[in-house]
């Protein structure tokens, strides 16, 4: 019994949840049959990670979910083997055909492809082509895959250094010959790098595509699998030429869609179908077996080696959502603190209210440079309609249209990296560079469903559910 609770111990149990283990018998890794007080549950005995609590056990069910049981619930535990669980993944040799387009896939520390490491409560990537190859062997049907590790940080912790690095080393791929690019990264905040990327890398004759997963790959509802292989896909063969995020379409596992960098945004904090392309239309969609574009004013795959690489990016800019009652304060704070750009996300038509007109004064007479956008992320700013937007803009506050406004935070950071010419400045901030400001919205450029009303519920019933 003491070595049944020397292990237990030290694989994260403690409590009541190692005492729960040590009353039974049962050990991790133990295939054990569970009777609660509230039902009976079959599954493998997991560790504890070192930041859980101490009151449950964890068992890995056989639908591949895990199910968290109150150590105080356990009434018995029967034992039917062990499974200890192995962390490796599987290395296949990368099958190389030299008639196969040659793609490169740089690493920020997303886990597209990835075991969990139970024991401590991270994952284990799968990166190098062996390991991706032994995990989706699919990704050999489109290209020659090459990886490079460029850090490993979590997509929150994604900055100015690593988009720097990243279209550094982007540029440097294309001009080595690769016929596209992938990197894998975290959903949070994928569309504020795939912004950036767009105004870093410019003209690219091949895509670049950024691909995550919203669920890791031990759970049976991952996307990494036909998020991953549809990315290879586009990368390989399509004929898009931009920054693109490639992430599941529906909530079925039938397809990706393409969006724009600078039209994307995570939508969702947990379905799979997170992204979408706000206030137009996505470029395409892709499956395993074919590339459909819904649009054709994208830029063509060229032969050439040519591609604009400019990695400017300012910190002193920020991005201030607007809210009813702000006072002046707040505005006054960011430029005593010596912010040089301010982003706002006004109500409506792009409003805030009189009492910050002090602030706004300030900023100008300061030189901080002032935009505005909607927080209702869909639609127009409007500052010549009402009262309220024209004294703003009398104030040096300059209107950014249906520019997202994560996408102008990081657009106002970038040229604000160039030059700091008031004149200039303005220019690069509203000359579209790929597709930020758009002319209008299609008339099916702003679809919100909503449930219950029985036109919504008829069309549902329609769908694959």
């Amino acid at each position: 019994m003491s070595d049944v609770v020397s292990d237990n111990r030290s694989n994260g149990y403690r409590g009541p949840g190692l005492d729960a283990l040590g009353r039974h018998g049962v050990s991790v890794w133990c295939d054990v049959e569970v009777k609660t007080t509230t039902g009976r549950f079959r599954g493998i005995v997991l560790p504890r990670s070192e930041t859980s609590d101490d009151r449950h056990i964890v068992l890995k069910l056989a639908n591949g979910y895990n199910v968290g049981l109150a150590a105080d619930s356990i009434e018995a535990m029967t034992t039917h083997g062990r499974r200890e669980a192995t962390y490796g993944i599987a290395e296949q040799d990368f099958p190389i055909d030299p008639r196969k387009p040659n793609i490169v896939l740089f690493g920020t520390g997303g886990t597209i492809a990835s075991r969990l490491d139970y024991r401590s409560g991270a994952v284990v990537p799968a990166f190098s082509p062996g390991e991706l190859y032994g995990s989706v062997p699919e990704l050999a049907d489109y290209c020659n895959l090459r990886t490079e590790k460029l850090f490993g940080v979590f997509s929150e912790n994604m900055g100015p250094e690593q988009y720097a690095c990243l279209a550094r080393r982007i540029g440097e791929a294309i001009e080595d010959g690769v016929d596209g690019v992938v990197i894998g990264h975290g959903t949070d905040t994928m569309h504020h790098t795939a912004a950036a990327l767009t105004f870093m890398v410019q003209d690219p004759p091949v895509p670049i595509v950024l691909v995550g997963s919203q669920r890791s790959s031990d759970r049976p509802s991952s996307d990494a699998a036909l998020n991953l292989i549809c990315a290879v896909k586009t990368a390989a063969e399509s004929d898009i030429a931009e920054v693109l995020v490639c992430m599941f379409g529906p909530t079925s596992d039938q397809y990706c869609l393409l969006h724009r960098g600078t039209r994307v945004r995570k939508m969702h904090s947990s379905y799979r179908s997170t992204f979408r392309t706000i206030g137009d239309i996505p470029v395409g969609m892709v499956d395993p077996d074919r590339i459909t574009t819904f649009r054709d004013d994208y830029k063509h795959r060229r032969s050439d080696r040519k591609v604009i690489v400019n990695p400017a990016y300012s910190e002193d800019v920020t991005l201030l959502y607007y809210y009813p009652g702000m006072k002046p304060d707040v505005m006054e704070a960011l430029i005593e603190t010596g912010y040089r750009g301010i982003i706002i996300a006004g109500t409506g038509l792009g409003h805030v209210n009189k009492p910050t007109y002090r602030a706004l004064g300030r900023a100008r007479d300061a030189g901080v440079h002032v935009y505005m956008t909607v927080q209702t992320l869909w639609g127009y700013v409007g500052m010549y309609v009402y009262e309220t937007g024209r004294e703003m803009m009398a104030l040096g506050v300059i209107p950014l249209a249906n520019m997202l406004p994560e996408v102008a935070f990081i657009k106002l950071s970038w040229a604000l990296g160039r030059t700091d010419d008031r004149d200039e400045v303005k220019h690069i901030m509203l000359t579209s560079i790929g597709d930020e400001i758009t002319e209008r919205e299609p008339y099916n450029g702003y679809l919100v469903y909503q449930g219950a009303v029985p036109e919504i519920q008829e069309f549902l019933r329609t769908i694959k559910r």
